[in-house]
């Protein structure tokens, strides 16, 4: 399965590759960014990162015609200092992150992102560690569970949400919690009434607000001067993170910020890529 990467043009334009750098792509997916980037690079190297073991993997396939010019790691954004330093590069060039969560991930039944068809909950990005959203849904205090609707899904009937997944316990499959969910809160939109819950199951069974903190911190850090970072996000919550953050560093005059106000994609490649929506894209330059 390929990827296609979201805002190609723009990403690749504000890193700013140049043919000798040493670049990393925290978020490789299935190798769509990291791609763009080999091909632009001579004696250069990027590194391709992700917390998916099958996503890498795939990603090699992918990109394998570059593969002389490519660095695999495997794990989540606390890792990267480790990752980086492991590999003798020195400070890097530039450092990309697209936030949104592959289209192989999120089409394949067995790991349990979506309910588009039935499957086990899962929604870990590792299958190999952690908890899973069936463990979330089935012992979580119903409390915790409707703060934590509200919070990372932004979902403003989250009370209702949990009572409901409390009171239908075992939650069995995808297509059970998302049938749960509809019963309590029914259709008012376009938008299935489950995937505000979904989401924010998903991102507090990998940690995405506790991860990408800990990018945001250890990011710039990995830079050297004149070095770029940018940022595609996909929800308000992470964008108004990256928004602060490199606000933050503008004001303390350790970085310049590229974007005043975020890119956002073409009419045309919304068009091509639906999923491309919903993508704001920030960049900064580290003095």
């Amino acid at each position: 399965m390929n990827h296609v990467p979201v805002m190609p043009n723009e990403s690749l334009s504000l890193l700013a590759v140049r043919p000798e750098g040493i670049y990393l792509d925290a978020t490789a997916g299935l190798g769509g960014h990291t791609a763009l980037i080999a091909q632009q690079l001579n004696s250069g190297m990027v590194i391709a990162n992700d917390r998916d073991p099958a996503s890498i993997e795939m990603a090699r396939q992918n990109t394998a015609e570059w593969k002389d010019r490519i660095r695999f790691h495997q794990g989540p954004f606390s890792t990267l200092t480790e990752a980086v330093a492991g590999l003798g590069t020195g400070k890097l060039d530039g450092v990309l992150a697209d936030l949104g969560v592959s289209r192989y991930q999120l089409t394949d039944p067995l790991r349990g992102f979506s309910f588009m068809s039935d499957g086990p909950l899962d929604m870990r990005m590792d299958q190999s560690t952690g908890m899973t959203a069936a463990d979330l849904v089935n012992y979580t205090d119903e409390k915790t569970l409707a703060d934590l609707i509200f919070h990372f899904g932004e979902e403003r009937r989250a009370r209702k949400v949990a009572r409901a997944i409390v009171r239908a316990r075992p939650i069995r499959s995808t297509l059970h919690l998302a049938d749960v969910v509809l019963r309590a809160v029914p259709r008012t939109g376009r938008l299935h009434p489950a995937t505000k819950t979904f989401m924010a199951l998903r991102m507090e069974v990998n940690d995405e607000p506790g991860e990408l903190d800990r990018l945001l911190q250890i990011g710039p850090g990995l830079l050297k001067s004149g070095g770029r970072m940018v940022v595609i996000s996909f929800m308000s919550i992470d964008d108004r993170k990256v928004k602060e953050k490199f606000k933050m560093l503008g004001r303390d005059g350790r970085a310049a910020i590229l974007t005043k106000h975020p890119l956002q994609p073409s009419e045309e490649e919304t068009g091509r890529n639906p999923a491309s929506r919903s993508a704001k894209l920030r960049a900064l330059e580290l003095n």
